[in-house]
């Protein structure tokens, strides 16, 4: 097999070389990651715009008027707070009945992605309420049903003037059932056979509490994991990710220079985007061609 001479190959390697790098290199001026909406913090793991935060919580968020909500296949819930130290995250449903409303029926729903990554959290409990004799968490999957702080049925009906409507209907008092979120995701209110529900956070803390003064509402709880992010951070840089790929990535605004000034110590196995930075798949194609090419020379 005749092969060219060497001084050829390592002429063509320059060449191909300088074609590669001379190639005008993209401008990667990234806007600002918002980081809040109103006077709620917006931090990573979340984010508003596409290509900020984590991939996994991408898209699950809008501001509207400086308030914030969180999407789910049964609409937006307003977020009342985040706590980024204890991971939890509070939202308010406006449709949900609680002690002081009765709202029409109602379910909340979220995504298998959702219900995996930011669940609603173990001191969150779900009230299924005005149930009937039929109803499954009554019979054969009653142990759906849990004792919630020693409170009962009849204190609902007859402590909440918005729930004292059930009593009056029947004057009894319907079956309720205090369940956690599985039992809401497996089935629907439909299935459950129960007119309302009502959620409340902090239950360990509600025992002797009437549910006048429980904290309506639903806590959700994630996890950040430890991918570098607070090197990124510490470097300039905001933790984010490839909208095509997903692909992790630490954001550097148009204010550095290079990846030297933006996610660089500490950060490894993460691809820093900054202005004038080449992107890494071209080096690497550089890099293996030199390789290659010298292999060769030195075979012959």
């Amino acid at each position: 097999m005749h092969l060219p001479p060497p001084l050829t190959i390592f002429k063509l390697a320059t060449t191909l070389t300088l074609l590669l790098t001379l190639q005008p290199i993209p401008i990667h001026t990234l806007p600002l990651c918002k980081t809040s909406c109103g006077t709620i913090p917006i931090n990573y793991p979340f984010a508003l715009e596409d290509g900020c935060g984590a991939p996994q919580f991408r898209n699950m968020f809008n501001c509207t008027f400086n308030e914030l909500f969180f999407q789910t296949p049964s609409g937006p819930y307003k977020v009342q707070s985040i706590d980024y130290n204890k991971k939890t995250m509070v939202l308010y449903d406006p449709s949900m009945s609680t002690c002081s409303i009765l709202q029409p029926h109602h379910e909340f729903i979220m995504t298998d992605i959702q219900s995996a990554i930011i669940p609603p959290s173990q001191d969150t409990v779900f009230v299924l309420l005005n149930c009937s004799i039929d109803s499954p968490v009554l019979n054969h999957y009653k142990y759906l049903c849990f004792n919630f702080e020693g409170h009962t049925c009849d204190e609902l009906y007859g402590g909440c003037n918005a729930f004292r409507v059930f009593h009056l209907m029947t004057n009894s008092s319907p079956p309720c059932c205090f369940t956690n979120y599985n039992t809401m995701k497996f089935m629907s209110m439909n299935i459950l056979d129960c007119t309302h529900y009502t959620s409340v956070f902090n239950s360990d803390k509600l025992k002797g509490v009437g549910p006048l003064d429980w904290v309506y509402g639903i806590k959700l709880s994630f996890s950040v994991p430890d991918i570098g992010c607070e090197s990124c951070k510490q470097s300039g840089g905001t933790c984010g990710f490839d909208t095509d790929t997903e692909g992790l990535l630490c954001l550097c605004s148009g204010f550095n220079n290079s990846t030297r000034e933006c996610g660089a110590a500490g950060f490894e196995g993460m691809i820093s985007e900054g202005l004038n930075n080449a992107p890494w798949t071209r080096h690497l194609l550089v890099l293996l061609l030199v390789v290659s090419l010298h292999t060769v020379m030195w075979l012959l």
